[in-house]
């Protein structure tokens, strides 16, 4: 029997911020069982962990219901939160091995989780071109080696952004943040990955590896609070650190339960 948590993240209330699936794994399974698990979770992503050696090393991989993904940010406070919380890992911090190299995990006084995430850098992204996607002409419109940043002027613009989702599936590039300056917090977002089966995601940790940096430079301030307005909704506390992103917090644990039958080998 494999034991599955499913916890929504960056959020202190059930039914918001992003759901996200768990398993804790002794050792790996093949890529098709962990896809086909992820497609009948059907939430936003599904987090596999292994454990390592020593101990509070772990290794990670995240699947969405159609694909593997190199970086996941609301699965990972949701693993931390299993980890720390249900597995009884009493370490100031845990080390997760990723595609995306070395993650770390720390659970924070104030009773959120916080990611210790790469930053991803941004530049300019002449060669993009949106306006098969939405109406509205962003100000800006920036690419990272994964995804493309439109900015825009106002919080009320990417609120009423409606994407034509089969035209954005057909662009090369994982998912597309939308963000302005927030109205009651340093900025908000939305983010779309309909090319790995996520039309609208409800909050995306690993996008404020390119947007917290990106705004910590606008505002002239590194510690910086999000929003991602999303019809679920989340909020994140972002600390830009050098050459990494902390992004902080709640988690609002929904269930536990257990998949019949043995991992295959």
């Amino acid at each position: 029997m494999i034991k599955l948590y499913q916890v929504d993240a960056f959020t202190d209330r059930l039914f918001s911020g992003n759901p996200a699936s768990v398993l804790l794994l002794d050792r790996w399974p093949d890529d098709a069982f962990m896809q086909r698990v992820a497609s009948e979770t059907n939430v936003s992503d599904t987090a596999f962990v292994v454990a390592g050696e020593p101990r509070g090393t772990f290794s990670i991989r995240w699947f969405t219901p159609r694909a593997e993904v190199p970086l996941c940010g609301h699965a990972t406070l949701a693993a931390a939160y299993v980890l720390f919380e249900r597995a009884g890992y009493d370490l100031p911090s845990l080390r997760l091995e990723s595609k995306s190299g070395e993650l770390r995990v720390a659970r924070r006084d104030d009773g959120r989780f916080e990611l210790d995430f790469p930053v991803r850098s941004l530049a300019p992204a002449a060669d993009v071109d949106l306006s098969r996607v939405f109406a509205d002409v962003p100000i800006t419109v920036l690419r990272s080696s994964v995804n493309v940043a439109a900015i825009f002027a106002r919080e009320a613009d990417v609120a009423a952004l409606e994407p034509d989702f089969r035209a954005l599936a057909k662009l090369d590039f994982h998912g597309l943040v939308v963000t302005a300056p927030g109205e009651r917090v340093d900025f908000v977002s939305r983010y779309f990955a309909p090319s790995v089966g996520i039309d609208e995601d409800p909050v995306t940790g690993s996008a404020h590896c390119e947007i917290a940096p990106y705004w910590a430079k606008v505002l002239g301030r590194n510690v910086l609070e999000a929003r991602q307005i999303s019809r679920r909704g989340g909020d994140l506390r972002c600390e830009v650190v050098g050459d990494r992103v902390k992004i902080a917090g709640f988690v609002a644990p929904f269930l536990e339960g257990t998949i019949a039958g043995p991992v295959p080998r």
